[in-house]
């Protein structure tokens, strides 16, 4: 496998999302505004690993072990994976004068989370090396693409939808950032917690049913936006 094969592989579940969602708007996002917070999203997953590293150095010193796996995904992945995907979208979209409607904030969420996400699923392959065998480098690309790429665009437009609310109502900013944020930050640690600590088929029930909840909650979450006066 060239680098060229392994990028695309890496980014090829973020763009079959990203064509999907983007069609959920009727309005559609200038192609270069939507390049560049995909980008930033992919850049977002930079820090990430720095400040997940520092968590888990910290969590690792002062926690029990039977402590450390719910605290360490919870808050120090899910947490701050969320912050940073939002912090794009706050820093880049919210500042400015690009995001005309509500739907269009729910929408920016996705985008970043599939940047993030993109940039995580390279890693993963580079991880796995170009002497890896295509069949496993393509089924690990296809597994991401129902899994963790699905899950990062969803929780972050569940997080999308309550700052977009906040928007329409033009009150209660804070407080739907807290929950939607705590909200995003629970479905995430919960999805990956059931994955790395539980056991058959918890496993595979827990993360599914959280990914069926998100995808209803998003999709209606597009539905109501739709109807509301631009």
């Amino acid at each position: 496998m060239t680098f060229f094969s392994l990028l695309l592989l890496g980014i090829a579940p973020s763009a079959v999302w990203l064509l999907f969602y983007l069609r959920q708007d009727a309005h559609p996002e200038p192609n270069w505004m939507i390049r560049k917070v995909f980008l930033w999203g992919m850049l977002a997953a930079i820090p990430a690993i720095g400040i997940e590293l520092m968590f888990k150095w910290g969590f690792t010193a002062i926690l029990p072990f039977s402590l450390f796996p719910i605290v360490n995904l919870f808050l120090g992945v899910a947490l701050t994976e969320e912050f940073l995907k939002y912090a794009v979208v706050r820093l880049r979209v919210l500042n400015g004068t690009i995001a005309e409607e509500p739907l269009d904030v729910m929408l920016y969420m996705i985008i970043a989370a599939l940047g993030f996400s993109a940039f995580e699923n390279i890693l993963l392959l580079f991880g796995l090396g170009p002497l890896a065998p295509f069949r496993e480098l393509f089924l690990t690309s296809v597994l991401r693409f129902g899994s963790a790429t699905l899950l990062h665009a969803l929780a972050s437009g569940l997080l999308g939808f309550f700052l977009a609310r906040s928007l329409i109502t033009g009150r209660g900013r804070i407080k739907n950032l807290i929950f939607g944020l705590a909200a995003a930050t629970f479905l995430h640690g919960l999805f990956n917690f059931s994955i790395l600590e539980l056991d058959m088929p918890l496993q595979i029930l827990v993360p599914g049913t959280i990914l069926i909840t998100l995808a209803v909650f998003v999709l209606l979450g597009f539905r109501t936006l739709r109807n509301t006066p631009r």
